[in-house]
């Protein structure tokens, strides 16, 4: 291990950014910019700075893209606040900033560099909802009753402030009484029955989805380290209790905001995972782990079929998770009338858009102007026609930036293995096509080609798969059936 490890890495991603239609730097335009971008225009918004607002979030985060608090009395329904970072107002539309938010779309995480959709003095500093800092938001308001349920909401903006960055690491060990109390606690008060009762509801929202047929799925992730000395391991990351808290709480403020521009008669870019096209496998696979499915798509079934094998069988479903996620097929962006709606097949949601990560996502920065202008009711920024080709772009290239996320983790990943050719591991089928048969390891997050013994193999099946090579710079790693 060494830096020259991490000088290779650092040479693929900007490589791949290229090859894959992703542009790694910021134009002389967007720099110009920058340079001179002021203080965003004085309105007469909301002042909700005295609210207990707190962020959680990766222990690397400095993007920082929402906030939460929550006010329960007792009495009546606890009103859930998410508050997102108003981006919009340091990146207008059509600047050199935002043509390059456009071009790519979405920020690229690889394992040596980050290359952000926004100049890092804006999504790490000036639009990032940084502790102890007052910024401008959007505020998504949620009143949830005794059952989850979401008996109201609105949507406005508002001055707000971060009282305390928390990590989901932390967070979670303290929710779980494995981990010591926070620091933060002794200079905010109340904030841990703050934590408390975002916990509670969030739970309370998790049972509501769950009534309604959202999948829960075991997910893990590849998480290689890498400093100047090269790649230092292999890190498998996986959910945690605070990090299912801001799911749910942001499933519900996504869902709030599509239901709140189609009422206000906007067109926007929805979220959807349609209907399986793989589903006959989905129930061959059930099936091979005693349990039954219906001949057509239904999310319901599924997801009593996953909780009965998480129950039974909580070794194995890690990987039976895997191969559904794979046969659900990955969502992509559309865009809608306000009379319409498409469906999220894994989250059961009849209207979804992406909306609370505007420093690292373009569509959420395009949901953002709309909201805007709903609010101020003004004509909307953008039309169906101009929605319809941002959705079409924004999918290809979250396609292309997961391909480069890949590509990369496969290459730390190659070079992390690079000395233990011809060593054997348990694997699952994790794609099977025209174009190849591939493979995850199931104690390390790997994923690698079969070039050996592929024949009658399909997603789901397990095997023993031997390393046979690796070639970092092409980010490959090859197995054979042992």
């Amino acid at each position: 291990m060494n830096g020259s490890q991490k000088h290779e890495l650092e040479r693929i991603a900007r490589e791949a950014m290229r090859a894959h239609g992703l542009e790694p730097d910021f134009s002389a335009a967007a720099r110009e910019q920058i340079a001179h971008v002021g203080a965003p225009a004085a309105s007469s918004i909301r002042d909700l700075r005295s609210l207990p607002w707190s962020s959680i979030d990766n222990d690397d985060s400095r993007d920082l893209d929402q906030l939460e608090a929550c006010a329960d009395d007792g009495a009546s329904p606890t009103r859930v606040l998410v508050a997102i970072a108003d981006v919009d107002a340091l990146v207008p539309k059509d600047t050199p900033v935002d043509a390059h938010a456009g071009a790519n779309t979405t920020s690229v995480y690889t394992p040596a560099v980050v290359f952000p959709m926004l100049p890092l003095e804006l999504s790490t500093d000036r639009t990032s909802l940084n502790e102890g800092e007052d910024r401008a938001a959007i505020v998504i308001e949620m009143v949830v009753d005794g059952t989850g349920t979401l008996v109201d909401s609105d949507v406005y903006r508002a001055l707000v402030h971060n009282h305390a960055q928390l990590t989901y690491s932390a967070v979670a060990a303290w929710l779980d009484g494995s981990g010591p109390a926070l620091a933060a606690f002794g200079r905010v008060d109340g904030l841990d029955q703050q934590l408390r009762l975002q916990d509670e509801i969030a739970t309370r929202l998790q049972a509501q989805r769950d009534e309604e047929g959202a999948l829960d799925f075991d997910r893990s992730e590849l998480r290689p380290v890498v400093d100047d000395r090269g790649v230092r391991e292999l890190r498998t990351e996986t959910a945690n209790r605070a990090k299912e808290l801001i799911e749910n709480f942001m499933v519900a403020a996504n869902g709030v905001t599509a239901r709140f521009l189609g009422a206000k008669g906007l067109s926007s870019i929805r979220r959807v995972v349609r209907s399986p096209e793989r589903w006959p496998r989905i129930v061959e696979l059930a099936a091979r782990h005693g349990g039954s499915l219906p001949p057509a798509p239904n999310a319901r079934a599924l997801q009593q079929f996953l909780k009965t094998e998480r129950a039974t069988a909580p070794d194995d479903y890690a990987d039976l998770s895997l191969s559904v996620i794979k046969l659900l097929g990955r969502g992509e962006y559309v865009a809608e009338r306000a009379t319409e709606s498409s469906s999220h097949f894994a989250l059961a949601a009849a209207s979804y858009t992406h909306s609370t990560a505007p420093n690292r996502r373009f569509p959420d920065l395009v949901t953002q102007r709309l909201l805007k202008a709903a609010i101020a009711q003004t004509r909307a920024p953008y039309q169906l026609t101009e929605l319809t080709r941002l959705a079409e772009h924004c999918t290809r290239q979250e396609d292309a930036a997961n391909k480069v996320e890949r590509l990369t983790k496969k290459a730390a990943a190659a070079l992390f293995l690079s000395d233990r050719i011809g060593e054997i591991f348990d694997a699952v089928v994790t794609g099977a096509g025209p174009k190849g048969t591939w493979v995850r390891l199931c104690k390390m997050p790997i994923e690698g080609r079969l070039e050996r013994g592929a024949e009658g193999l399909d997603v789901g099946d397990r095997l023993r798969a031997r390393l046979l090579s690796t070639d970092p710079g092409r980010g490959f790693i090859d197995f054979g059936r042992a």
